[in-house]
C-alpha cells in the first residue's frame, strides 16, 4: 500500500478541529487492564511494532487555506505518563493525535476524535495490547477482528473516506426541536466528574428479550425514563418537554466498510412528555421503533449526504478556514448540544483471542468533557461484563444514582465505582515533541484543503 503524504479530513471529524477548548474536551479513552504491572518501556515497543500497520494513526491534523487536512508524521510516536482525561496539545505531542500511557495494571489511549471513531481507536488499542503481551509474556496471538497482525500489509480500504463513498446523491436533516438539559452546578474546566457501573451481560440480556428489545435500546429507554424524574423535579418553569438521546451508529456493518477513520453518524431517540410521562414498558416499545427505523441505511445515507453536500457546496468551500473556524465554533455552541439530553455510546461486545483473554482482565470506554450537556455514557462488553462509564461536567450525579436505582428495580444488580477505574491517574510529566515532516512534502495548503 502507498501511504499518502496528505490527505482530506472526513466529513464527519470536520467539526473537532473548530470546537476543542481548554473547556471542551473532544477526546475519549479506552482503557484495557492487565494481570500484570505495565512495562512503558516494552509498551512503547509494543507500539513502535503496530504502527506501521496502522499507517492513518501516523498522520497530524493541519490547517489549509479553505479546509483542514491531515499530513503524515516522519517522528515515531512515543508512550506518554498517564494523565487525566482532557485535551492535549497536539504539536507538543509530536503531531500526533492520540496518547498511548500506561499506568499500574492499565493500558489507555486517549484520542482526538478527528482522528478515529471508538471502533478504529479500539482495534488500535487492542493490537498493541497483543503485541504487548507477545512480547512481555511470549503470549500466542491469534489474529482477528479487533486484533491485527503487525506483520500484515495495511488495506487500501483501511484508510478510506467512508463519507464520501457512500454519501448517496440527495439528502435531507430531519428537523428536531429543542431537547431538555439535566442542570447542575458546573465544575472548573479541568475537572471531569466519573461514576462506573457494571452489570452482567447475561441479566441484562435476559431482561432485553424478556422486553423484546435489544440491550442497547433497554438501556436508552431506561435512561430516557430516569431522566423524566429529574425533569419532575426540575423547578424550572420553562424547561423543555423533550427528553432525547443521541445514538452514535458505527456505519462500517451498515455499509460494508474496513475503513479505520470515522465513519459514524447518530441518530435521535426521544420521549415526549408534554402530555404525561411513560411507564418503562411503553418507553421502551417507542424507543425500539425509533431505532429501528432511524438505523435504516436508506436514513442514514440521507443524513450522511446532506452533511458531504454542505462541505462541497462551493459557497462555503471558498470561505476561507479562518473565517470558517469561528463560525462552525459558534454554530456549534448554539446547536450542537442543543437537541439532544444526553448521549450514550456503546460499543458493543469486545471478543478476543483465547491467548489474550486470560491476561486481559477488563476493558473500559469513557468520554472527555461536553460542551452544553451536563454529561455522557460510554459503555463496552466483555467477559460476560457491561461496562459503563458516566462522565460529567457537573458536580451532582442525580441521573447516574436514579438510573442504578431503575436498574435494580428491574433486577439487574449494579456494581458502582467513583470515579471510575480509567479516570484514576498516576500524575506525571513530560517533555513535549514536536511533529517532524518530510522536507520534500512543501505542497501549497490550498491544493489540500480545496
Amino acid at each position: 500500500m502507498i501511504i499518502p503524504e496528505c490527505t482530506r479530513l472526513e466529513n464527519s471529524a470536520i467539526i473537532y478541529p473548530s470546537c476543542q477548548t481548554h473547556k471542551y474536551s473532544v477526546v475519549y479513552r479506552m482503557s484495557v487492564s492487565i494481570d500484570t504491572l505495565v512495562d512503558t518501556a516494552v509498551l512503547d515497543t509494543a507500539l513502535k511494532n503496530v504502527m506501521p500497520r496502522f499507517p492513518g494513526f501516523g498522520f497530524t491534523i493541519k490547517k489549509g487555506l479553505f479546509w483542514w487536512f491531515l499530513r503524515r508524521l516522519e517522528n515515531e510516536a512515543e508512550v506518554t505518563p498517564d494523565t487525566p482525561l482532557k485535551s492535549f496539545n497536539i504539536k507538543k505531542n509530536g503531531g500526533y493525535m492520540f496518547k498511548l500511557s500506561g499506568a499500574g495494571r492499565r493500558i489507555n489511549l486517549d484520542v482526538f476524535h478527528a482522528l478515529t471513531d471508538g471502533t478504529g481507536a479500539m482495534t488500535f488499542l487492542l493490537s498493541i495490547v497483543a503485541e504487548y503481551l507477545k512480547l512481555s509474556a511470549g503470549t500466542a496471538i491469534e489474529y482477528g477482528k479487533w486484533v491485527y497482525n503487525p506483520a500484515d500489509e495495511p488495506l487500501e480500504e483501511e484508510m478510506e473516506d467512508g463519507f464520501d463513498r457512500f454519501s448517496g446523491t440527495k439528502g435531507s436533516l430531519d428537523k428536531e426541536s429543542p431537547a431538555y438539559h439535566i442542570k447542575g452546578r458546573e465544575e472548573r474546566p479541568d475537572v471531569l466528574n466519573s461514576l462506573g457501573v457494571s452489570v452482567s451481560v447475561k441479566d441484562l440480556s435476559d431482561k432485553a428479550r424478556e422486553m423484546d428489545c435489544t440491550v442497547t435500546e433497554l438501556l436508552s429507554a431506561l435512561m430516557l425514563y430516569s431522566m423524566q424524574e429529574l425533569r419532575r423535579n426540575d423547578p424550572s418553569p420553562r424547561k423543555r418537554s423533550h427528553l432525547r438521546m443521541e445514538l452514535p451508529v458505527n456505519l462500517r456493518p451498515v455499509f460494508g466498510s474496513r475503513t479505520l477513520r470515522n465513519f459514524s453518524s447518530y441518530v435521535y431517540l426521544s420521549l415526549d412528555v408534554t402530555n404525561g410521562e411513560y411507564e418503562l414498558a411503553d418507553a421502551v416499545k417507542e424507543i425500539k421503533y425509533q431505532k429501528r427505523l432511524y438505523v435504516q441505511p436508506s436514513h442514514l445515507t440521507r443524513r450522511i449526504a446532506a452533511n458531504v453536500a454542505l462541505e462541497d457546496n462551493l459557497g462555503v468551500r471558498c470561505v476561507p478556514l479562518f473565517l470558517k473556524k469561528p463560525i462552525i465554533n459558534i454554530i456549534n455552541h448554539l446547536k450542537g448540544d442543543k437537541y439532544a439530553t444526553y448521549t450514550l455510546s456503546n460499543l458493543g461486545s469486545i471478543e478476543l483471542p483465547e491467548g489474550m483473554r486470560e491476561h486481559v482482565k477488563d476493558i473500559h470506554f469513557i468520554l472527555g468533557r461536553t460542551r452544553r450537556r451536563s454529561g455522557s455514557c460510554a459503555c463496552v462488553s466483555y467477559g460476560g461484563t457491561l461496562n459503563l462509564d458516566f462522565s460529567r461536567k457537573i458536580a451532582e450525579d442525580d441521573f447516574e444514582r436514579i438510573f442504578v436505582r431503575n436498574l435494580r428495580e428491574l433486577g439487574i444488580w449494579a456494581r458502582v465505582q467513583v470515579p471510575s477505574e480509567p479516570l484514576r491517574p498516576e500524575q506525571g510529566t513530560g517533555e513535549s515533541r514536536r511533529p517532524v515532516f518530510r522536507p520534500s512534502s512543501l505542497i501549497p495548503k490550498f491544493l489540500l484543503s480545496i
